[in-house]
């Protein structure tokens, strides 16, 4: 049994909230209520446990996290639109700037924003990250493979290059 900080790892799913295994608990899509809640950092219910593990994982993480970051300024967008003094284009310029920035700082704390949502889950922190290398890892092992057969040569065939400037005696 391979073990990540004392919980199952990907590889052996996680007992559920009720003790089952991983693999009997089905991932549950939460309802529209729900999704908004944890959009903007709320907890989910145990019930949708492997459902958060899925959506911080699965390949379409990165953009999952950028549409939850855009729903938790979507107000305030709306109320900077409707109150702010000015011209209709200059707020439509400020509002832009400012969710351009917003989504900035979103994505340089996305990993440790989505390992904070799956302790939030009940899993360890880490357990997204492990999840997605363990996906990836064939893909790695080929690019790794590749690489070094481009660009790593045996030091064996290779010659040594004449020392430029010196005059041997």
């Amino acid at each position: 049994m391979t073990e990540f900080n004392g919980r199952a790892t990907p590889s052996e799913p996680a007992a559920g909230a009720d003790g089952t295994q991983g693999e009997d608990v089905p991932v549950r899509r939460p309802d529209p209520v729900h999704w908004l809640w944890y959009a903007v950092g709320g907890r989910l219910p145990a019930r949708y446990r492997t459902w958060v593990l899925h959506d911080l994982t699965t390949r379409t993480w990165p953009l999952r996290h950028f549409a939850r970051a855009v729903v938790q300024v979507a107000p305030v967008i709306v109320v900077l639109l409707l109150v702010v003094p000015g011209t209709l284009a200059i707020r439509i310029a400020a509002v832009t700037a400012g969710l351009l920035l917003g989504l900035l700082y979103s994505g340089a704390y996305m990993y440790e924003i989505v390992e904070h949502r799956v302790g939030q889950a009940g899993y360890p922190v880490g357990m997204a990250q492990a999840v997605r290398d363990e996906a990836n890892a064939e893909v790695r092992q080929a690019d790794a493979a590749r690489y070094a057969q481009n660009w790593r040569h045996p030091a064996a065939a290779a010659e040594p290059e004449p020392q430029s400037g010196s005059d041997p005696e």
